[in-house]
């Protein structure tokens, strides 16, 4: 009998340590399974849609205007949302009429349909050091850096991988 249950120890122990390294190599890994939620980033990522976050992205390279990425939310880092990233840090934002300008310059966004272009006027405001203008692509419906702020760098995951 002690021979027994010395083996059920052993796997017992075996099997704890395998899942322990399993669920450090999962959320070590440079890339990870999502989902999105809602509707504001359509038409470019859809309703429920499951996405691959590529967290290594942005290890090499700074995020740069255009890249759909998956941000922690600023006033609430344990959500998570995806966004176009607009402006980087030193850039000037404005919006007039819903045209999005980046120091002073229009912003091709023919990804946004003209029914998902707002209408409000926004800015300018210069995007601090350490920070990205993030807008959603239904600029109707989603909240963005106009309602919430600039996101510190240290809160873009990594960009996104439409599966």
């Amino acid at each position: 009998m002690a021979s027994n249950q010395r083996v059920r120890w052993v796997v017992f122990v075996a099997s704890v340590l395998f899942l322990v390294l399993l669920t450090v190599a999962i959320t070590a890994f440079p890339f990870t399974l999502a989902r999105n939620v809602g509707h504001a980033m359509e038409p470019a990522v859809k309703d429920q849609q499951r996405l691959i976050v590529n967290k290594l992205a942005y290890w090499l390279r700074d995020p740069k205007s255009g890249d759909v990425v998956m941000v922690y939310y600023p006033l609430d880092p344990n959500k998570s949302f995806v966004r176009r990233v607009v402006a980087r840090e030193g850039d000037t934002v404005r919006i007039i009429a819903g045209h999005v300008y980046i120091n002073d310059k229009l912003l091709s966004d023919d990804y946004v349909p003209t029914e998902f272009r707002s209408h409000e006027d926004w800015g300018p405001q210069i995007v601090p050091m350490g920070f990205y203008f993030v807008l959603a692509d239904h600029r109707n419906s989603g909240s963005d850096s106009r309602y919430w702020g600039y996101v510190p760098r240290k809160y873009i995951i990594g960009t996104i991988v439409v599966l």
